[in-house]
């Protein structure tokens, strides 16, 4: 294909479909405008439900977690009395497996408490925000009353 003709074949596809740019975006709530408390919602009922289930997560995979580490660790014992190379392959897999359950443990527990913070934390950001925004409200407002608007 010639430059010549792919220029044509360029122009040709510009005439028949325009270039268009279309945004995503949410549909505008009725009434005009966003609610009195701002935009982001933190629902208490949601994050206990979350923090719940990050809490049972915990308990329930420290009970599993603890009988797959026995039960490698005894097995990976056996093997090596017999002189097995694997014997010892898998006790190095359970010792990773206890480091790497542990991180799991602590990342939920971790998840757990934080969302019992989370709320007021965004009570107080909503706090800020509006303060923030109120402050330039009134920031404006004071250069249009020197321009005279």
């Amino acid at each position: 294909m010639a430059w010549d003709e792919w220029e044509q074949l360029k122009a040709q596809a510009a005439e028949e479909r325009p270039a268009r740019t279309q945004l995503n975006q949410l549909a505008p709530e009725p009434g005009g405008g966003g609610n009195q408390q701002g935009d982001l919602q933190v629902n208490q009922k949601d994050l206990a439900a979350i923090g719940d289930a990050a809490f049972e997560l915990r308990q329930r995979f420290e009970r599993v977690s603890s009988h797959a580490r026995a039960a490698s660790q005894k097995a990976a014992g056996g093997l090596k009395s017999e002189g097995f190379a694997l014997g010892g392959a898998l006790d190095h897999v359970a010792s990773r497996w206890v480091d790497q359950s542990r991180s799991l443990l602590d990342a939920t527990a971790h998840i757990s408490n934080h969302l019992d913070y989370t709320k007021g934390a965004h009570a107080g950001d909503e706090v800020h925000i509006a303060g923030t925004v109120s402050s330039i409200a009134t920031l404006d407002s004071g250069f249009n009353e020197r321009k005279g608007a």
